[in-house]
């Protein structure tokens, strides 16, 4: 049997690959074993406004409590609200139920430690063979042994929006923002901490009904907030996912900002302001060329991670790197979070493009984003990695990579849960480096397939 946990916690379609009785066993196996080291544990549980919500969460609660666990639920609230109430609370644990970017049907089970990071793999793993193993851990224990839901002492939402506008230290009286809430756990927070920083602002996806969470909106769908943004004026677009752990942005012109520009406009406001440590950034090998180009042209370093943000931060702690992340608009600023968060990400591409004196649109041109084009090879499973030593394959990429003369840049890599090789390419011609791309898939699915 495959692993429950993937790089971002437990997936699957509610009710039929993620049950009530999965996330019973999860609640138990993982207050079963976090008890073995802190004791009776505290569970600080939020979650996103999927109508599997509810579900999930008395199930896990349930079995939390089986296990002499305590359990304190924070309602609907973004993944790093839980991330920082965790500790806010003094929980032993968080936990997160949402699937993030994904449609409605589906939903996930992520765990945050009492520092509000992602647990060690090697926790993970115990959890998760108790429950691969079909092993009980229910003691069945009895009376005052059983655990109990306690009160949140304060209004956490009011908590996280507090803590989230003290992370800029400006107003921002009058300025005309559009927020996309992806009709998930941002729809109230978002708002809250914009109006409380002066803002003049108009929400759209803010209305959550269960089943429209990312529905044609959000930092996946950001075309109705583009076309809001110019209806309205606005000084800038912002779209969050559907835990608000990401963002894109959008200028006065109706443009995209995607996560790759945001970190560069924001590095250079920390380098500008002496606080980008060792001048150096963090981000995945899917960043684009142009965000390379503009980094060292700041004089800066960008450390090369594995794609996923999990491998961002492992790598920004070994580092002490303040800001980094992903395309997609997962962008981590560890001075303030320990996870990706849209809001905070938002507040801090306000404050730069503030500080710059420029329009959004300026900030952005600035920075040269070069075509990029995907295929996949497919091959079998085993020989999915072979093609790193392949005589004949390095030979065809050597004679890319010189055909695009510095211009461009080849990445080929497995994927990590299907038969392909992915096949990237960048480069100034969009036509050619398709061109370039289908011949390597090709190649590789006659070597490999």
């Amino acid at each position: 049997m495959g692993r429950l946990f993937g790089t971002d916690g437990v997936r699957g379609v509610a009710n039929s690959e993620l049950t009530p009785e999965l996330a019973f066993k999860l609640g138990k196996a993982g207050a079963h074993v976090l008890s073995k080291k802190k004791g009776k544990p505290v569970v600080l549980i939020g979650k996103d406004t999927r109508i599997s919500g509810d579900m999930l969460e008395d199930a896990l609660s349930a079995g939390i409590l089986a296990v002499g666990g305590n359990v304190i639920k924070v309602g609907v609230l973004p993944t790093p609200a839980v991330a920082y109430l965790v500790k806010y609370y003094q929980a032993d644990v968080g936990v997160v139920i949402s699937a993030s970017h994904n449609p409605f049907e589906y939903n996930g089970i992520k765990f945050f430690n009492s520092e509000g990071f992602k647990l060690d793999d090697e926790i993970e793993d115990e959890i998760e063979d108790l429950i691969l193993r079909d092993i009980d851990v229910n003691s069945h224990i009895t009376g005052d042994k059983l655990g109990k839901c306690l009160e949140a002492d304060d209004d956490a939402l009011g908590i996280y929006v507090r803590y989230l506008a003290g992370t800029i230290d400006r107003r921002l009286d009058g300025l005309k923002l559009v927020l996309d809430c992806a009709n998930g756990a941002s729809y109230k927070a978002a708002e809250l901490v914009y109006q409380s920083l002066g803002a003049e602002v108009s929400v759209i996806g803010n209305q959550p009904d269960g089943l429209n969470i990312n529905d044609g909106c959000g930092s996946t769908h950001p075309e109705r907030l583009q076309q809001e943004v110019i209806r309205k004026g606005a000084f800038m677009g912002l779209a969050y996912d559907g835990d608000a752990d990401r963002l894109i942005a959008i200028d006065e012109k109706g443009r995209i900002i995607d996560g790759d520009k945001v970190i560069c406009i924001c590095a250079k406001m920390l380098k500008n302001a002496g606080e980008l440590v060792d001048d150096k950034v963090t981000a995945t090998v899917m960043s684009n060329l142009g965000f390379h180009k503009y980094i060292e042209s700041m004089g800066c370093s960008v450390d090369v991670t594995s794609v996923g943000d999990r491998y961002v931060l492992e790598s920004m702690i070994n580092t002490g790197c303040v800001i980094g992340g992903e395309q997609s608009g997962h962008i981590i600023f560890l001075n303030h979070s320990t996870t990706g968060d849209g809001i905070l990400s938002s507040l801090q591409l306000v404050r730069a493009v503030l500080e710059s004196g420029k329009k959004p649109s300026e900030l952005s041109d600035e920075i040269t984003i070069y075509p990029q084009v995907l295929k996949n090879a497919k091959v079998k499973n085993e020989n999915k990695t072979k093609y790193e030593k392949d005589p004949e394959i390095r030979a065809a990429i050597q004679k890319v990579e010189a055909e695009m003369e510095g211009r461009g840049r080849v990445l080929i890599r497995p994927s990590g849960t299907e038969p392909l090789v992915r096949v990237m390419l960048e480069g100034e011609d969009v036509d050619h480096i398709t061109e370039l791309a289908q011949e390597l898939a090709k190649l590789l699915t006659k070597r490999f397939g």
